[in-house]
């Protein structure tokens, strides 16, 4: 099977020409839709060449960082040209641990209702809003890989210092600020993803008060020692999993939800949504953790 092996994006028409011309395929979905700028586009290339396999997004200086250090490629085109908004670049990485699975497919969504139908097709779904920050459409650049692929691993961070470190032991970044709007530090979930079905994550859940807090420790679900909610002045809100849990199946995919409006198709579909605000006690967004199965 043929899989992604080069990605570009396009700011004009001339660049679109060019990008033609040197055998890309265009995703005709664009990327400020709704919020006015540049008409942006997407393309890639498939083939036989190395892989890519891992694909972020940055819209501070701070997340740069890490991704230099452990060997991203940067297309350094903004995705949010002309419209205000976060200066958002792609970075993508060809990998070949036990955590790299070949991406095959590109696709990228503009309605909430066609985000929730893209999990139940085998889709993975990148957490950074392409229009962040700028209005119009929620934009969202979806992946699918070569084979069938579950998180192994979960972890949260509060800092930029140990980036690079966590995306070279095979790690994903969940691309959105669980303090989005709420203010304090910049946190972010971790993922890593595995082909074989044990020891595999089958149930999260998040505490937003003690009694919370409690209740999941005494029910045998290991904290992910991470505050999601830090220095907000908020209330302390943490992530808890579980992967001995027979009746589950593994969970495939973890992202945030931010638009509210995605919340009903997301449980329509069969989307686990965990309806408890990440940035509970603070004036933050309201941001929901959800995943499937």
């Amino acid at each position: 099977m043929s899989h992604i092996t080069d990605i570009e994006v396009s700011l004009d028409e001339a660049q679109e020409s060019h990008l033609r011309e040197q055998g890309f395929s265009k995703i005709n979905v664009e990327l400020n839709k709704g919020s006015g700028g540049n008409y942006i586009y997407l393309w890639y290339k498939k083939g036989s060449c190395p892989a890519v396999t891992r694909i972020q997004f940055s819209f501070t200086h701070q997340m740069s960082e890490g991704l230099i250090k452990a060997g991203y490629h940067k297309i350094d085109k903004d995705l949010n040209a002309g419209a205000g908004g976060d200066y958002i670049y792609l970075w993508y990485y060809k990998g070949s641990s036990a955590h790299d699975i070949p991406i095959v497919d590109l696709d990228v969504t503009t309605e909430a209702a066609d985000e929730a139908e893209k999990f139940k097709h085998g889709w993975e779904r990148l957490a950074c809003d392409l229009n962040r920050k700028a209005g119009g459409n929620w934009i969202y650049l979806w992946v699918k890989r070569q084979k069938p692929a579950y998180i192994c691993d979960i972890t949260a961070s509060a800092d930029f210092e140990g980036d690079s470190d966590r995306f070279n032991e095979g790690y994903n970044q969940v691309d959105e600020d669980t303090n989005r709007g709420g203010g304090g530090a910049y946190v972010y979930v971790w993922y890593r993803l595995s082909t074989d079905t044990n020891n595999v994550v089958r149930d999260l859940q998040v505490s937003t008060n003690d009694e919370e807090y409690q209740a999941f420790q005494n029910q045998g679900y290991t904290v992910v020692n991470q505050d999601l909610n830090q220095g907000t002045g908020g209330n302390q809100v943490f992530l808890w999993y579980k992967k001995d849990v027979c009746s589950k199946k593994p969970i495939k995919a973890v992202t945030v939800i931010v638009n509210q409006a995605a919340v009903q198709p997301y449980e329509r579909a069969g989307i686990e949504v965990i309806k408890k605000n990440l940035n509970t006690g603070n004036n933050g967004d309201v941001l929901y953790l959800c995943y499937y199965q």
